[in-house]
């Protein structure tokens, strides 16, 4: 019996320092300032479709400090690695680095909610060690479901004390007055979390809005 009381107050105080070094990896993201010696690592998760096309376009008003480029995919995407090396290969400086990498994606179309959860895990399996290798020193991402597994993965960067990494979200133009699934996940964890309607910025006070971005 005691061992068990043990145990569950070692559990206890295990998720009570989990907690709270999650509060602090979270709230000190805005005194971090990634690339102050040098180029920017970014790692950027693309979705198929239109998310491809937004977070490009988003891509292009980065400049050339943000190198390497690190692009995530699901390994059911056959679209989007095309439009990315298309869109590397036609950037000015010709030694661009970047590498596109796959995982499981974390949610298919019309897929069960219960069965998501399971392969949001599988997915996590694969984009810790990702993640843990590349060490980015931000995630960018817009909404594909891609992106909940890596952003996770680069907050455990940060809660093991190895590296704190930003995590930048920015909501899609079609996200007019509530935020998508991906978006109210992510919401509370983000370091910037961008809106493209004033409506969405009054909703979620946490968010930033600049008018279009993408």
């Amino acid at each position: 019996m005691a061992f068990v009381v043990l145990a569950a107050l070692a559990i206890l105080f295990t998720c009570i320092l989990f907690i709270i070094r999650l509060y602090i990896v979270v709230k000190t993201g805005s005194n971090y300032q990634p690339g102050a010696k040098g180029s920017i690592s970014v790692l950027v998760v693309a979705g198929s479709g239109g998310h491809t096309t937004e977070i490009l376009r988003l891509m292009e008003c980065l400049s050339a400090a943000y190198t390497p480029r690190h692009y995530v995919i699901a390994d059911t995407d056959r679209m989007s690695e095309e439009k990315i090396s298309t869109f590397e290969s036609s950037k000015e400086h010709s030694e661009s680095q970047f590498t596109i990498c796959r995982i499981p994606r974390s949610r298919e179309v019309h897929q069960s909610w219960g069965s998501s959860v399971i392969s949001t895990l599988n997915a996590l399996c694969y984009a810790l060690p990702l993640v843990f290798r590349i060490r980015p020193d931000m995630v960018l991402c817009n909404g594909p479901g891609t992106c909940i597994p890596v952003c996770v993965a680069g907050l455990m960067l940060g809660i093991l004390g190895l590296k704190k990494v930003l995590i930048v979200y920015a909501e899609s133009i079609c996200r007019v007055q509530t935020l998508s699934l991906t978006g109210k996940i992510l919401y509370p964890i983000s370091d910037y979390f961008f809106v493209q309607w004033s409506s969405l910025r009054d909703s979620y006070p946490k968010s930033i809005f600049l008018g279009r971005i993408v």
